[in-house]
């Protein structure tokens, strides 16, 4: 049968083959492997069948390790079941790996072979996490391109079913996981006729059953255990000629040559490449270029990794062959060699072919790119007599001196291949834009296409990257494009900043800015570097003013439909007319629902990229520009100082490749300074807040929730206001004037310009304007922040618990990688102004960790005055909790030890005597104990004694410290829920701070048990049956835990104080926060972040309240109700205002109504309850 092409990416790929052997998916969100979960839980909402004529019933679990115990237990009741997943997620599912394979059990999974978390996380991908499961018994099966998924993931299903060993059937995550490709796609007729349907009957009757009950996962002595092992081995042995079977099928069905090992290249080929996954397309376009210049190279591919078949292997490699080289994409510290390296070099060893020289390399650790470069590299390598018997490509190891020398490739994609590469901003559009762009010209052309996206590690507002390629060949180009015949950079920000733009466009490309500027202006921002490269490669320069386009038209920030236009016209791909027609098409379908005014106001955009592109003449000039000035010297520690120069400005600029291994010898595990992201500047904002002093009555509410931490009061004396620059606004302290000189000063540069600011002033003193208009008011922000402290008496502040006052400490998280708007850094944000010197963070993996922890880039900073701030760990996503209490008790032990030291140095004299007294009286209470502890070490430094001395080796430990830990709603409710129970259950004193967006918003928004009733995420695509854990209440059984759930934009005085009291607990505490996030699509954006909570609150759908125990023994009721009963008429339009409920209602209105009147009915429910608990507690 024919197969349809179709545009997709491998995750699509794999999730069709999947589903269609599936009767049941057990998953749990990873990235980048969730989208095959995602896809098929889609597809069976909208009753797909899969062969055997069923839906598949998905069900997602709490954790990877619940999801593979799931798997087992659904196998062993007798349903064909599957499971994705990647990375620590595939680790943890290692125990039940062994089981199902002891068991021979026909399990599949799929992975997109993803980076393990080691020094630091990456969520990008090599083959480390497969690599840890070869023992476990699994067949291994790998693919190395989109069609390839789609050619060779049944071969894992028919192989398992009919020989009972289970498979973990690979690709490259991200690479070839996320990588859109045309590809031909099956049939499920052409699938079914393959499986043998007697295998499939067999292993159901096998599957466990009252009716023929049988034992299974028994305990066996050293008797018998090892000869039980070994009884498997014929199965193993059958494995690799089933899979040969099942290659045989399918190449007779669609004309491919899919076998174990398959060779490539020059059949008398010297020097050959063994290895596995998306080089292999790499590896042969340089076969294709060296072989067609009088080379004679060659590549075997290794499909069929676990059984290994050496046979199959000597087979495939030339007779002729006198070196190989091995590339493995994992690292195994201290080992002889990477795994493929160690099977090939056991393999020839045995067939007695010691003349063929094996060298082995690792490459594309962490996504690492692999260009042609890095395999021609290696081909020149092998030429040499005693080639390096280790080495790394696609790096520059100055340090081990491993890596092999580069030089510029030439270019190998196929001859007619249009390469075009954008530079957007997350969040903007651009991504989206390009993936329609590329349905468009795959779907309404004979072309093949490619489209692949590289991101930064920040949430939105970071940097994308999207690489296009069209053509009239099949295209097989796994690699970034650095040779374009289209650049487009959507960010001003990005000329201003220097980024290595330009010089990818192929001499007489098109480069295309979206910018404000004249011509005269744009002269002025670009540097010497990129004028000289557009003069002397006669590159063909656009502008084109999209933001104000945009603005116009009435879609605000939006600019991606303007600009895919305008790509349209200029990079002549289709004709424009078909183009057009196309683009207004696929807008009807994406926004009809929405109604006809939003197709129409998408129409005129495309309308408008039309005619909006600006030809720049280029002047003459630009062949001899004039030198950049010399960048400014930077102040701070030299340590930091030297982390910016060094690492973070080339990262910032997307310029990490071409650091060397040298550059990281001070952070070999991982560390880095704190407060870098002050001196990042990203300036990304188009709209920037200007505060008006005449209005603002100083109620500081605009710093209280902004994400970044861009808008900060401050109280100046007169000489400080004085030496301030010329652009500060001054204003009279209020509600009365003092000694003191007020302003609110505003970093445009790194403003994200959500505009919360605007929406919670209450008195209409801040509007957004223009980031250029601003200007002068980054010298003002960063004088105030650089020299100006906090001020006593000040007007209106009795406590700095409290709104006012918490703002006027210095934030010690600023300017981080999360969203614009985003509530999570609110919290955050506010904790470390009050608690911030003397933090311990353990922040599991998520959001958080995202926009937290960015190499290089720390948004938590130090304390002007002190030095000091949060010293911040994220260890695993699972164990946060357990890692967090770890760091109290191991700073606790090395304190209590100190405590006993001190306590001994009692009766030397009475002056040090009264020093102990109050630095033991206060020691449990952080703020109580800062300035006891202080004058101990003074004390103990004037005393000299030797004990003294002693003691003050660790002065550090003597200060009572805060410990917190942060995490999202899927640890708390989910993973590391188990933990996080028995770490409040233990009683120590730790604070918990769960940032709930009631979804796993880090990784693409899945459901979670804090999803609420009729939420639509990923996993749950007809809406969430189940109502939302109560964690609050179920904490608050024990008693002994302070808990409590706050709103910031709903309730900001009960958030602060909450906070504060959580933290003065000498025991446990949990505070819950609601965070709306991105993914929830409330109306009008994130700008309305704090205005959805107060919506949440004031309808009942989040409740306020707090259970404090230290109240009852002061005879006071621990447990305070602060919400109001919810207005219930709002309680559907607070529904209808986001569309993770209201995408529901389009696509299953009755279903919507009726999981809409349930929700409600919860929560009209639970508000009851918690009245009744104020009553209980008293």
């Amino acid at each position: 049968m024919a197969r349809k092409l179709v545009t997709m990416d491998g995750n699509n790929a794999a999730a069709h083959v999947s589903y269609a052997f599936t009767e049941v998916a057990a998953i749990y969100p990873i990235t980048p492997s969730s989208p095959m979960a995602d896809l098929v839980d889609q597809w069976a909402a909208a009753g797909r069948k899969n062969i055997f004529g069923t839906k598949v019933r998905v069900q997602e679990m709490q954790a990877e390790s619940g999801a593979a115990g799931a798997v087992h237990g659904s196998l062993n009741a007798g349903a064909l079941t599957t499971t994705y997943t990647a990375s620590q997620g595939l680790l943890l599912m290692i125990p039940n790996m062994y089981k199902m394979a002891g068991e021979l059990l026909p399990a599949v999974f799929h992975v997109t072979a993803r980076a393990l978390a080691s020094h630091t996380l990456s969520i990008f991908g090599d083959q480390s996490d497969v690599m840890a499961c070869r023992q476990t018994g699994f067949a291994m099966l790998a693919e190395g391109n989109v069609q390839e998924v789609m050619d060779l993931s049944p071969v894992a299903h028919l192989a398992a079913i009919k020989g009972r060993v289970p498979f973990l059937n690979f690709f490259d995550g991200f690479r070839t996981s996320h990588e859109i490709q045309k590809i031909a796609v099956w049939d499920y007729d052409d699938l079914a006729e393959m499986v043998d349907m007697d295998a499939v009957n067999a292993f159901r009757q096998r599957g466990l059953n009252p009716q023929h009950p049988q034992m299974r996962g028994s305990h066996e002595n050293g008797d018998i255990f090892f000869q039980n092992r070994e009884a498997s081995n014929k199965y193993y042995d059958a494995v690799p000629d089933l899979v040969e079977e099942y290659m045989g099928k399918i190449n007779a069905k669609i004309g491919t040559n899919y076998q174990l090992f398959n060779y490539y290249g020059a059949p008398d080929a010297d020097r050959v490449i063994i290895s596995m996954g998306s080089i292999c397309d790499v590896a042969e376009e340089v076969i294709d270029y060296l072989n067609a210049h009088g080379e004679k190279v060659g590549l075997v591919k290794v499909r069929l990794y676990r059984p290994f078949r050496a046979d199959k292997l000597i087979a495939a490699i030339p007779a002729t062959c006198k070196k190989i080289a091995v590339l493995d994409r994992t690292k195994e510290p201290g080992a002889q060699g990477e795994p493929l390296y160690l099977d090939v070099v056991t393999a020839l060893a045995n067939a007695g072919r010691n003349d063929i020289v094996v060298t082995g390399g690792r490459y594309g650790l962490g996504s690492k790119d692999t260009p042609p470069s890095s395999v021609f590299a290696v081909y020149e390598e092998l030429k040499r007599d005693t080639p390096k018997r280790q080495f790394t490509i696609g790096i520059v190891d100055d340090v081990t001196n491993l890596s092999l020398p580069e030089t510029d490739a030439p270019d190998t994609s196929p001859e007619g291949t249009i390469a075009c590469k954008f530079w957007g901003l997350g969040g903007d559009g651009t991504v989206g834009a390009n993936k329609n762009s590329i349905k468009i010209i795959g779907d309404h052309t004979d072309k093949y296409v490619q489209a692949y996206f590289q991101y930064d590690s920040k949430k939105t507002g970071g940097v994308t990257i999207s690489h296009l390629r069209f053509g009239d060949h099949e295209i097989k180009s796994p690699y970034y494009i650095n040779k374009a015949d289209f650049v487009a950079c959507h960010n001003p920000s990005y000329i201003t900043k220097g980024f290595k733009m330009v010089q990818d466009v192929k001499p007489g490309g098109v480069f295309m800015i979206n910018c404000q500027w004249t011509d005269e202006e744009l002269d002025e921002h670009l540097n010497a570097a990129d004028k000289k490269y557009i003069a002397d490669n006669n590159i063909q320069l656009y502008t084109i003013n999209a933001i104000d386009k945009a603005i116009e038209i009435g879609m605000g920030k939006r600019t991606n439909t303007i600009l895919q236009s305008a790509f349209f016209k200029l990079a002549d791909v289709m004709p424009i007319d078909e183009a057009v027609e196309f683009m207004k098409a696929a807008a009807k379908k994406s926004y009809g629902k929405k109604g006809d005014a939003v197709v129409q106001m998408n129409w005129k955009a495309i309308d408008a990229g039309l005619d909006a592109v600006h030809k720049v003449e280029v002047p003459a000039s630009w062949s001899n520009p004039a030198a950049d000035p010399a960048p400014k010297a930077l102040k701070g520690p030299e340590a930091l100082v030297k982390q910016i120069r060094d690492v973070m400005e080339p990262i910032s600029r997307m310029d990490g490749d071409s650091l060397p291994v040298s550059a990281f010898e001070g952070n070999v595990n991982g560390e880095w300074e704190q407060g870098a992201s002050a001196y990042e500047k990203r300036g990304t904002a188009v709209m920037v807040p200007e505060w008006n002093a005449e209005k603002c009555i100083q109620c500081n509410q605009c710093a209280f929730v902004c994400s970044h931490a861009t808008i900060r009061p401050f109280c100046l004396t007169a000489a400080e206001a004085e030496a301030a620059p010329a652009s500060t606004k001054l204003a009279d302290t209020k509600p009365k004037a003092s000694e003191y000189k007020f302003t609110m000063a505003v970093s445009p540069l790194d403003c994200m310009g959500c505009g919360e600011c605007v929406t919670v002033c209450p008195t209409a003193a801040i509007e957004m304007k223009p980031q250029e208009s601003q200007s002068e008011q980054q010298a003002a922000f960063d004088y105030c922040v650089e020299n100006i402290r906090k001020k006593d008496n000040i007007p209106g502040v009795v406590s700095e618990v409290s709104v006012k006052g918490s703002q006027f400490n210095q934030p010690l998280l600023e300017f981080s990688g999360s969203c614009a708007g985003c509530a999570e850094t609110s919290y955050a944000r506010l904790i470390t102004q009050l608690f911030g010197e003397k933090m311990y963070i353990s922040n599991a993996t998520g959001c958080s960790s995202i926009w937290g922890g960015t190499a290089s880039i720390s948004p938590y900073t130090t304390n002007k005055a002190s030095g000091h701030g949060p010293a911040w760990i994220n260890s695993l996503f699972e164990d946060n909790a357990e890692h967090g209490l770890g760091m109290q008790i191991g700073y606790e032990t090395v304190r209590a030890n100190l405590i006993t030291k001190v306590e001994a140095l009692k009766g030397k004299n009475a002056e040090l005597d009264a020093v102990i007294d109050k630095f033991l009286e206060t020691k449990n209470n952080t703020k109580a104990n800062d300035e006891p502890a202080k004058a101990l070490i003074a004390a103990l430094e004037a005393c000299g004694c030797d004990e003294s001395k002693e003691i003050l080796k660790d002065k550090q430990y003597l200060a009572k410290k805060s410990f917190w830990i942060f995490g999202g709603d899927g640890w708390a409710y989910d993973i590391g829920y188990g933990g996080l129970d028995h770490v409040l259950a233990s009683g120590h004193d730790v604070n918990v701070m769960v940032f709930d967006t009631e979804m796993y918003s880090n990784t693409g928004g899945q459901a979670s048990k804090a999803s609420n009733i009729g939420e639509v995420c990923q996993f749950a695509a007809a809406g969430k049956e189940i109502s939302k854990k109560s964690l609050a209440e179920i904490c608050m059984t024990y008693g002994y835990i302070y808990v409590a759930q706050i709103a910031l934009g709903a309730n900001m005085a009960q958030a602060v104080k909450v906070i504060a009291e959580a933290e003065a607990y000498p025991g446990p505490s949990l505070i819950i926060g609601y965070a709306p996030c991105e993914l929830h699509g409330v109306k009008g954006g994130m700008t309305n972040c704090q205005n959805e909570m107060k919506k949440a609150v004031a309808a009942g759908y989040w409740n306020l309240f707090s259970f404090n125990p230290a109240a009852k023994a002061e005879g006071k009721n621990p447990f305070t109700l602060t919400s109001k009963a919810g207005d219930m008429s709002k309680y559907q339009d607070f529904l209808a205002n986001e569309t993770r409920y209201s995408r529901l209602a389009r696509a299953f209105p009755d279903r919507a109504k009726a999981l809409f009147e349930k929700n409600q009915a919860a929560a009209d429910a639970r508000y009851e309850h918690l009245t009744k608990l104020v009553d209980l507690y008293k």
